[in-house]
């Protein structure tokens, strides 16, 4: 047994995913003259959400300009707010612009990873196979694995049933009538795409959101064209988008009240679209605007005041043969059900098969609410890194940001095992991890996300915020520039131990 193990495939790094985190890892370790590494893709091409969400309708609510890596800036985007097709196609496009293609492993899904405290290095099982690797990143992103309700009755539905994030394209919606249960931002742009031709659309709002318009319109050729001759023209404008939203950052986590401009907006909004007092009052929301996700769009009112779309205002209850039962007792007839109800975002399904130093694994280790050091290292996780860990989300602006500013800290990481030598791993101290959270905690409890009046997806089943970072941009990317060792347990091998201890010895004497 030892000997297999010994024989298995070994790389320095394994990424796990091949979304903006992983690609981006990727091409960072390329960077630091890092090329024995893996990326291992349970699907059979690259993109990540981009590559699930495949709905109608389907884009991106941040600036395409400031939603893409500064590294690899592309001067063709065809809209302000590009779709997921042009996001996709930029995915693929950096995989090949930065050689990443001999590092993929696609149909490769990590079943099991276990850190192997004699060797230093994580045990990894996949459905393709089991190697071996220093250090893991793990990209699998929170917005990966799609979440439907435990409703009764559902298995007895006779039609056609699934979420937004694995469409049925074959599955045709016209003439029929179509229940979409869940108010996010998928739903916010799927009801707009389907509603011309179904023949009744039903939404399921357990909560409405506070919707604003969405600037978008198309970038023109001469845009482009001077994007594309003088680049520092596209810095200008990303910089210009960055800027204004780290402004808007104050509002949501420290002067929640200034919002309430922002509510009188959403509201005139509304107020253009949907006439009847009625269903003006469904949709009203009775929190603090930002608290959940702030939705952008333009056609969803528009289209929520169709005749052939009716606003049940409470959540799916009972599915009972075609006949959908809802939380206030009304019921409708369908033919199809899709879920736009989001994302294990804070029990994220990795955390499962990732066994740690003492055993345990990262879900059991998170039992209590996810933490790790600078949204990265997990305490009795060594030589283990998270992209998008817990309290790294964004609530205004781009997590491409904060992706990169993850990337800084995976590179000095990784020039720290270097300068370390030999067989080494760090650990996160549990005190470390413990004081790290706790400002972040302190600072979250006068956030619009903790006291705006509502229950999110940022929150946990203990009704702790794990998901959003309490500050701007610029703030976590100077809190992640470099490692510090003093916040790590330095491992090393038996033997690794004994000849340092030699070397001591020699140098006392």
């Amino acid at each position: 047994m030892g000997e297999r193990e010994h024989e298995r495939e070994h790389v320095r790094v394994a990424v796990v995913g091949s979304g903006f985190g992983g690609l981006g890892a990727a091409v960072r370790l390329r960077r630091e003259g890092v090329t024995d590494f893996v990326v291992l893709e349970r699907a059979s091409s690259v993109g990540g959400t981009w590559r699930d969400n495949s709905y109608p309708g389907c884009r991106c609510d941040v600036p395409s300009h400031l939603y893409s890596f500064s590294f690899a800036p592309n001067p063709d985007w065809p809209r302000t707010f590009s779709g997921q097709e042009h996001i996709r196609a930029y995915l693929e496009h950096v995989t090949d612009v930065f050689r990443l293609r001999p590092h993929l492993r696609f149909d490769s899904e990590v079943k099991r990873m276990t850190w192997n405290g004699e060797r230093l290095c994580w045990d990894i099982e996949t459905s393709s196979g089991s190697l071996s690797a220093d250090l893991v990143v793990s990209a699998t992103g929170p917005l990966s694995d799609p979440k439907i309700p435990a409703v009764p009755g559902l298995d007895s539905f006779p039609g056609e049933v699934f979420h937004s994030a694995r469409w049925d394209h074959d599955c045709d919606l016209r003439g029929k009538r179509v229940a979409m249960v869940g108010t996010g931002a998928s739903a916010a742009q799927i009801v707009p795409a389907i509603q011309p031709e179904v023949s009744r659309l039903t939404l399921f709002q357990r909560t409405p959101p506070w919707v604003m318009p969405r600037v978008d319109r198309d970038i023109s050729g001469a845009e482009r064209w001077l994007h594309r001759q003088l680049p520092f023209t596209s810095q200008l404008r990303r910089g210009l988008l960055w800027g204004i939203r780290e402004l808007q950052v104050q509002a949501f986590t420290k002067h929640p009240k200034q919002l309430g401009l922002v509510e009188d907006l959403a509201r005139r909004n509304m107020a253009r679209s949907i006439k009847d007092p009625a269903l003006r009052a469904k949709l009203t929301p009775d929190y603090r605007i930002g608290c959940k996700r702030i939705l952008l769009s333009s056609d969803y009112y528009p289209a929520l005041a169709q005749p052939n779309v009716d606003v049940v205002a409470s959540g799916l209850a009972e599915v009972r043969g075609s006949t959908l039962v809802a939380a206030d007792g009304s019921e409708a007839e369908v033919d199809a059900i899709v879920f736009g109800t989001g994302f294990h975002v804070t029990d994220m399904p990795i955390a499962e098969r990732v066994v740690g130093a003492d055993g345990r694994t990262l879900a059991e280790s998170w039992k209590g609410g996810m933490e790790a050091l600078r949204g990265a290292s997990a305490a009795g996780f060594p030589n283990w890194m998270t992209i998008i860990g817990p309290n790294t989300g964004l609530g205004n602006s781009s997590m491409i940001l904060m992706i990169e500013s993850q990337l800084n800290y995976l590179a000095d990481y990784v020039r720290q095992l270097d300068v370390l030598g030999g067989r080494v791993a760090l650990d996160a101290r549990p005190s470390a991890v413990r004081a790290w959270n706790h400002r972040v905690q302190e600072r979250m409890k006068r956030t619009v996300w903790n006291t705006g009046g509502c229950t999110s997806w940022y929150l946990d089943a203990s009704g702790r915020n794990t998901t959003i970072w309490p500050g701007t941009t610029g703030e976590f990317r100077r809190a992640t520039r470099r490692v510090d060792l003093t916040e790590y347990a330095v491992l090393r091998t038996p033997a690794a131990r004994k000849t340092i201890a030699q070397e001591k010895a020699e140098v006392d004497a």
